[in-house]
């Protein structure tokens, strides 16, 4: 049996026999924990071999999955835990399997019933290769904020409930796996929380004993004191009553044995476990909570005052010095699984607030992007903005090389979707998509105070050509209505314009080289969308700089483009379209 821990933040799992939740909960802790690494290497199904998609976080990984325990095991030599959860009927001897392979170094077996002399055997070979079971009959165990075996300590919410994702000062072993959620509940609301916990399970031979994890706890500086919860039948709490009596373990022990009703009852009562049975006086849960008393550890008067009694010896703890209370931490949220969502019956949500509410309040198009796009409900006069530049944007003719897109699709039979797709694919530098990079060039110039003319031949050096700049039509003194009411908006609404002032200067420097250098519509909600994000203040620097780096910006122009293109197609579909001629082709759209 190992003498101190078994776990740590970097320990891996083999999985035996495929089973979805069990697997997915051990990530969802290990992701609740900041592992950098999921606990699960691989499975083993026998007969199968591939890939099982599964959540590591938001994060979708494919776990391997192999048909043997040596396939397995020789495919990832870092997995030190084996976690078996065959039927009774094949555990042993995929178990035994598993403890033959140099690299597994604990294993726990989940299924009930398996047969006493297997058990046995098990159990020898383990001990004579320094190897530890957990088991059978158990739901496993946990080291808190590093690795958990399966199911154990229940759902997400008792996890976070218990304080699991973090490690805490108590070691605790029990032979019950569903007395041991009990206990994690217990032990966070009297103390700082659980270090480890280990249910042994209730089989008549328990792979590992009360005793064999008590003087590993005893080993591990981490864990100040120690917590035991046994149950009548069997000798199992005599091993630990010895090893207090040999003066072995040098921590408080706070231990209570479960079936002290069994008295009442007139003859012998089977309590769940194959070895919580009441049989001669020795085995009896009174007998076992004094001789546990007398041999120095702390025994409360019933079950009831356990809670008391361990919160009693951790606060001693804590007045002496040996305990420093844990910083708590905040946990990062674990997506909801679909399923799980499906039977609540929420209501559907923007980043949050509920759609009822979206409709009861008149949130308007602005209000729903700023929700969906910056996961936050902007000002009004934000959304406001924003739903103007759409308006704006909407493609208001044919003339432009996305609509001529859209025209030739829609004519040629395409569906909505194709002809609305052929014209949005044409958005790029040169027609819609220079929203972004106007921000990023205008943003910089202004953090690094660069004059108009040190920015426009500095680009012109570069051989790049300032976006936001220059028009086919547009003159200076035929300027582009668009830009001129955005500029308007944004003077009497927004609380800074620096960067659309900056613009405008680069503008005057640019038209004293060609009329045509205009400040365009695409510069105009660049520039602007940089003072509606810096002068919000909703956002911090390093959110701007991820909004301007991934195209954001761009986004407001496929959105309103759509609506103008989707009319196109439909236009196209009435046989309605007016007599154009494409200015770059010798196309005629008649009716």
């Amino acid at each position: 049996m190992a003498t101190g821990q078994i776990f740590s933040r970097n320990t891996q799992a083999l999985f035996y026999n495929y089973k979805q939740l069990p697997i997915q909960r051990m990530l969802d802790f290990d992701f609740l924990c900041g592992r950098e690494i999921p606990s699960v290497a691989g499975i083993i199904n026998p007969g199968s071999e591939g890939f099982q998609k599964l959540f590591f976080g938001q994060e979708e990984i494919a776990i391997p999955v192999h048909s043997t325990v040596e396939a397995a095991c020789s495919a990832h030599s870092t997995a030190d835990v084996f976690i078996n959860f065959a039927s009774f009927r094949s555990a042993a001897a995929s178990s035994m399997a598993a403890l033959k392979q140099p690299t597994i170094k604990v294993v726990a077996i989940i299924a009930e019933g398996v047969p006493e002399l297997d058990t046995k055997r098990l159990i020898a070979y383990a001990q004579a290769n320094n190897k530890v079971i957990i088991g059978p009959a158990t739901v496993g165990g946990i080291q808190a904020g590093a690795f958990k075996i399966g199911d154990t300590a229940g759902t997400l919410d008792n996890i976070i409930q218990c304080k699991l994702y973090r490690p805490g000062s108590v070691g605790f072993v029990s032979k019950s796996g569903g007395m041991s959620n009990e206990l994690y509940n217990t032990i966070a609301r009297a103390t700082d929380g659980i270090y480890e916990g280990i249910a042994i399970g209730g089989d008549v031979f328990p792979g590992s004993t009360l005793s064999d994890h008590v003087l590993r706890y005893n080993n591990i500086p981490q864990v100040k004191m120690i917590v035991v919860l046994g149950e009548l039948g069997g000798k199992d709490e005599y091993s630990l009553i010895e090893a207090l009596k040999e003066g072995k373990i040098q921590k408080p022990v706070v231990a209570w044995v479960s079936g002290t009703c069994a008295r009442l009852f007139k003859s012998e009562v089977q309590f769940g476990h194959a070895g919580a049975k009441s049989g001669g006086e020795l085995e009896s849960a009174q007998a076992k909570n004094q001789a546990l008393k007398e041999a120095g550890a702390i025994v409360p008067t019933s079950y009831e005052t356990f809670e008391g009694a361990i919160k009693e010896t951790f606060e001693k703890l804590v007045d002496e010095g040996k305990i420093v209370p844990i910083h708590e931490v905040t946990p990062p949220p674990i997506p909801e699984d679909l399923s799980t969502a499906i039977k609540s019956g929420k209501e559907p949500t923007y980043a949050g607030v509920p759609m009822s509410t979206i409709i009861e309040q008149g949130f308007g198009v602005g209000d729903v992007i700023s929700l969906l796009w910056f996961k936050r409900s902007l000002p009004r006069y934000c959304t406001k903005f924003i739903e103007i530049c759409i308006m704006l944007c909407a493609d208001h003719g044919p003339c432009v090389s996305g609509a001529h897109n859209t025209i030739v699709t829609a004519r040629a039979g395409k569906d909505l979707v194709s002809s609305l797709v052929s014209g949005l694919l044409t958005i790029g530098p040169r027609f819609g998509g220079a929203i972004d990079d106007a921000a990023r060039y205008f943003k910089d110039a202004v953090d690094r105070a660069l004059t108009p003319y040190e920015f426009v031949e500095g680009m012109k050096k570069k051989g790049i050509r300032v976006p936001g700049i220059g028009h086919r039509i547009k003159r200076a003194d035929n300027r582009d209505k668009r830009v001129e009411l955005l500029q308007e908006y944004a003077r009497t609404h927004f609380p800074s314009v620096k960067h659309m002032e900056y613009a405008v200067q680069v503008e005057t420097y640019t038209l004293s080289k060609a009329n045509n250098l205009v400040l365009n519509v695409d510069g105009a909600i660049g520039s602007l969308f940089l003072d509606l994000l810096a002068s919000s203040g909703m956002f911090n620097k390093q959110e701007i700089d991820e909004i301007v780096e991934i195209g954001y910006l761009n986004g407001l122009f496929v959105l309103a483009r759509s609506i103008g293109l989707i009319g196109h197609t439909f236009d196209q579909k009435r046989m309605k379209q007016p007599l154009y001629r494409h200015p770059w082709e010798d196309v005629l759209y008649t009716k």
